[in-house]
C-alpha cells in the first residue's frame, strides 16, 4: 500500500509511520439533582492532527519527489512559510494499493500550530526528524448590518462582507501540479470553493483528491 501526504502542495519525500487524527467535541456533562448525569450534544470542536515526519539529506530509493530530490532544509523552509505567511492551506493524504487502485483519501483545510525538530546522528544519522501538529481550520467572514429609520422603528439588513464572483462559464486545463484548491482559488479567489468545480465535473473527477494533466473541466459562473 502506497500513502502520499501533502502540506499545501509540497509532498512529504517519506511518508510518515503513523498518524494520529484527534476527533474533538464540545460536549457537555451536567448532574442533575434527582436524575443523575445527562450529556448535551453540540457540535464538534476543530480537529487535531500530529505525525512525525522524517526529512532526508541523501537521496533514497524509496523516497518521492514532485520535480526531483531536495534536502531536509528545503522542506524545513517551507514548513516555516506555513507558519510566518499565516494562511490556512490544504492537507491531502492519498491512500492506493500497489496496483494503483486507490483506496481512500483526506483532504482537510488546515493551520500548522507548530513542528519540532529533532537531529539525532545516533538514529536518523544526517536525516532530520519532525514532529508536526495541525489544527483544523474554518472559515469565518464577518457581516455588515444596515440600520434604517422608517416610521421611527429601525430595522436591519444583514449584508454578506463577500460579493459574488460573477465570471461567465468557462473552461480550464489541468496542468502538472494542479490540485482542485489550487484552481478555486486561482479561479475565484477563495480554494474553499474546489466544491463548485468538482460538483460540476463529476462526471471526470472520481476522487476530488486525484485529477490529471490534460483534463479540461467546466468552470461554472458563481
Amino acid at each position: 500500500m502506497a500513502y502520499y501526504f501533502y502540506l499545501d502542495t509540497v509532498l512529504l519525500p517519506i511518508p510518515p509511520e503513523k498518524l494520529q487524527i484527534q476527533i474533538n467535541n464540545a460536549n457537555k456533562t451536567y448532574t442533575l439533582m434527582n436524575d443523575g448525569e445527562i450529556n448535551v450534544l453540540k457540535a464538534a470542536e476543530l480537529t487535531d492532527i500530529e505525525f512525525d515526519a522524517l526529512l532526508p539529506n541523501v537521496k533514497y530509493p524509496f523516497a518521492a519527489y514532485k520535480s526531483g530530490f531536495q534536502n531536509a532544509f528545503y522542506f524545513l523552509e517551507k514548513l516555516e512559510a506555513l507558519k510566518t505567511e499565516k494562511k490556512a492551506f490544504q492537507f491531502i493524504i492519498t491512500r492506493e494499493f500497489s496496483g494503483g487502485e486507490k483506496l481512500s483519501a483526506t483532504n482537510m483545510k488546515m493551520s500548522l500550530e507548530s513542528y519540532t525538530i529533532k537531529e539525532d546522528a545516533k538514529n536518523y544519522g544526517m536525516d532530520v526528524l519532525v514532529t508536526i501538529k495541525l489544527k483544523q481550520y474554518r472559515d469565518y467572514a464577518t457581516k455588515t448590518c444596515n440600520i434604517t429609520f422608517a416610521s421611527g422603528k429601525p430595522k436591519a439588513a444583514v449584508q454578506s462582507s463577500r460579493a459574488s464572483d460573477h465570471s461567465p462559464a468557462r473552461t480550464y486545463t489541468v496542468v502538472k501540479g494542479d490540485c482542485l484548491w489550487n484552481i478555486a482559488k486561482k479561479l475565484y479567489g477563495n480554494g474553499a470553493k474546489y466544491t463548485v468545480i468538482y460538483n460540476a465535473n463529476k462526471d471526470k473527477i472520481k476522487n476530488p483528491n486525484l485529477i490529471y494533466p490534460g483534463q479540461v473541466f467546466t468552470i461554472p459562473a458563481i
